[in-house]
Formats: structure tokens, sequence, C-alpha cells
């Protein structure tokens, strides 16, 4: 583990330099394939130390910060060129995937929640900075607010915790068992808003849609998993608590199925992706609350599809905007004249947001389908409509950007650069392939 991140602090260090843009990319790839080949045992914590150590939930979510990031440097090659700030655009990017990979791989709940939190200021900056409209002040502010009232409560529990236990080490507290309705809600509630939970959803779509494409894809791909993956954490204390559960799991499935009637009447590129995402969060949810192996592990599975699939989505709403300079789907229709070699990658990317085969989000909502029904045979009312509205609202997505006549009526034409078809192709394989390995992904328990 401390290979991985003195590599990621020289990278730090490289970033003040001129022309280092490619260089920090290919470092990037180069240590994404180094933490690959260092594998998992899938049954055992690895890499102990006094600070860090790492099950398969950290690995698996580590790999994933890891792949996006190196996604975010090809796709903000604009940056690059305008020299827009690229070197502090290289500090953040950079800055974002020590954190990340600290928050996932450190065993202390204390500096859990400092990594957990200090995710946000990069993030924050990225909005800030490289933001397109002026509103973006104002998501920012519902991104900070958001999520900062809902960690207070955290962070007086953690203390709690630590006088309770005696110790802030999270696989010993693993063995404890609390019995307090207050101490439940203020240990999930930060998470329920980072994932973002429906009813306190509303900083995601607003930030999404002021973010850069990088803040997009790393807001999307990785900080949206922090939530799942601290609840994955924090529930073995909270067994005896879980007669809460039933309650959440209602809000979060028939929430879900709420969400994806409003992503039907969505008229942005990036509004409606971003209402997909709450979608995708909102079964995760589900599968979660249901404290069953199956639900937690078919959560897992989603995570880390939707993380592939949303951050290859918002990719592709870039491409379109860089070239027509709006994400209204008005302007974006007929495509497949526009951008005829770009349509085989809406259709793939699109088919595995609906869970198409063989997709690893076919995997994940499979098993948290199944996980739901055990738990309540009426559930089968809701995750229907709730299947059908996600295969109508990326049909529609679809068929709507790539036919119908194009805006302006001209006959022009532009083909995609050879980066951008790598930066979609490596989304999709990863996100069709890993289901060939779904052994190796279900044994986090």
């Amino acid at each position: 583990m401390l290979s991985i991140l003195l590599m990621n602090l020289f990278m730090i260090l490289m970033c003040f330099f001129k022309k280092s843009y490619w260089v920090v990319t290919m470092n990037l790839f180069l240590m994404m394939f180094m933490f690959m080949i260092k594998g998992v045992s899938s049954l055992n914590w690895m890499g102990i130390s006094y600070f860090f150590n790492y099950d398969l939930i950290s690995y698996g979510l580590i790999l994933l910060s890891l792949w996006i990031c190196c996604m975010m440097l090809l796709a903000s090659e604009k940056i690059n060129w305008m020299n827009n700030y690229k070197n502090l655009f290289l500090l953040l990017v950079v800055s974002l995937l020590m954190l990340l990979i600290l928050t996932f791989s450190v065993n202390n709940f204390f500096l859990f929640y400092l990594f957990f939190e200090g995710s946000l200021i990069p993030t924050l900056l990225l909005i800030l900075g490289w933001g397109y409209q002026p509103e973006r002040l104002q998501a920012g502010m519902y991104l900070m607010f958001y999520t900062l009232f809902a960690s207070l409560p955290l962070l007086l529990s953690i203390l709690y915790l630590y006088m309770y236990a005696m110790s802030l080490y999270l696989p010993l507290l693993l063995k404890i068992n609390l019995y307090s309705n207050i101490l439940y809600f203020s240990l999930i509630l930060a998470f329920l808003f980072k994932m973002p939970m429906y009813i306190v959803h509303l900083w995601l779509p607003k930030a999404h849609v002021e973010a850069p494409i990088s803040g997009s894809m790393i807001l999307a791909g990785v900080l949206l998993k922090l939530g799942g993956y601290g609840l994955l954490r924090v529930f073995p204390m909270l067994m005896k608590m879980m007669s809460w559960g039933s309650m959440m799991m209602s809000v979060s499935v028939l929430g879900a199925t709420l969400v994806g009637f409003i992503c039907l009447n969505q008229s942005d590129l990036k509004a409606m992706i971003a209402y997909s995402s709450v979608v995708h969060m909102g079964i995760t949810l589900g599968g979660v609350f249901s404290l069953s192996y199956w639900g937690m592990e078919g959560a897992y599975v989603l995570m880390v599809a939707h993380g592939l699939c949303s951050s290859g989505m918002f990719c592709l709403a870039n491409i379109s905007y860089e070239r027509l300079m709006s994400r209204s789907l008005i302007m974006n229709k007929g495509l497949i004249n526009f951008m005829p070699s770009m349509t085989l990658f809406w259709f793939l990317l699109s088919s595995s947001n609906m869970a198409a085969p063989p997709s690893m989000n076919l995997l994940g909502e499979i098993m948290i389908i199944n996980s739901l029904l055990s738990w309540s045979i009426l559930m089968m009312l809701v995750l229907g409509l709730m299947s059908f509205i996600s295969a109508a609202y990326s049909l529609y997505l679809f068929a709507y950007t790539q036919h119908g006549s194009f805006y302006s009526g001209l006959y022009s034409c532009s083909s995609g650069e050879v980066r951008e078809y790598m930066l979609l192709l490596l989304h999709w394989l990863p996100l069709n392939l890993l289901i060939m390995k779904s052994d190796q992904l279900l044994v986090i328990y």
C-alpha cells in the first residue's frame, strides 16, 4: 500500500513541472496496473499495517478510483491544449486520488471520516474552477452544505464510539453491537446524503450540471460510492438496529422509481444521466438495507458497474457538448448523421445503463432483486415498474439523441478523435468483461 501512496506523492510533485500532463497520465496508468498486479485474496485482509489494510471491497473501489482518474485526464484534453490552469488541475486530480485511496484503505474510523470529508475540497475546487456557468457557485454551496450538515452527527457518533470502545480500529469495532436509534441515524446519515438517497438527492443534479467533465466523472464514478462503502463498513455494528431497515429499503426503492419518472421529464443530457445515477444508487441502497448476502454483494457489484457506466455516459454527453456547445436534447438530435461513429458507443453504454446483458449492471440488479423479493414478494410490483422505467429513459435518451433531424439542417459531419474512442472503450470493456470474472467479485463477507 505504501508503494502506491509514495508513487502518488511523487506525482503531486510532478504536477508543478511544465508539460507534465501526459507524463502524469502515463504514470497514473502505470500505478493502476501495479495495483492490479498486486491482486487480492478474497477471504482475507491484505497489506495489514498500523494504519492501512484492504479487503476485496476496498481493493475494487481503489482500482475504480485509479481507473476513473486516468479517464478524467484523457477526457480533459481541452484543459491541456487551452492551457487552462492545467498544472493546478493536475494537482487537484492527483490530490483527490490520494484522498480516495486513503479513504478506502485506512483502518481508523476517525481517519476514515477525515479523508471522507477531505475528498470534498478538490471536488468543490474542480466545480468552481472549471465549471461552465456562474450557477456553479450555487451548486458548490449545495454540495458543501448538504454533505457537511449530514457529516457532523457522524463525527459526534465517532467520538461516542471512542468513549464506548476505547478504540477506533475498524476491524475491532465490527465486533461490538450498538442499540440506540440516535446513534443508528447519526452513523448512517452522512452516507445516505453522499449516495444520495431519495429525498436528500437534490445536490447531485445541480453539481453534475455545473461540473466540468472531470468533476462529473469522479462524482458519479467514485464519490457516490463512498456512501455505499461507509454503509458496508458500519452495518456490522448496527445489526441489532435493523428494524429500521425495512422503512429505509422501502423509501430507497420507491424513491428510485419516482426519480425514474423525473428522468423521463429532463431536457438536459447531464441532468438526465445524473438522475439515472440516483435511480441506481436507490437500488444499491435497497440491496444494502436488505442485509442479505446477495443484497450486499449485489450492491457492491452495482456500485462498481455504475461507476464505469455513468462515467462513460457523461463522457458521451461531453463529446457532443464540445462540438454543439449545448446539452439540450432539442439541440442534440440526429447525432447519427452528425457523428455516426459515436452512435455505437451511445447504444452500448445506454444498453449497459438499463442493465442489458452482458454488463455487470445485470449481475448486480439480479442479485439485489432476488434479495428484495426474499424480503417481500410485494416488491415485485415496484421493482418491475422501476426496471421498465429504467429501460424507458435509457431508450428515450438513445433514440432522441441519435434519430430525428439535426437541428441546424446542415449536412455537417464530425468524426471523433482516437483519444475519445479509447476513452469510451476503456469504460465499456471492463463494464462488460468483468462479469466473466464474477466469482472474484462475489466473496466480500
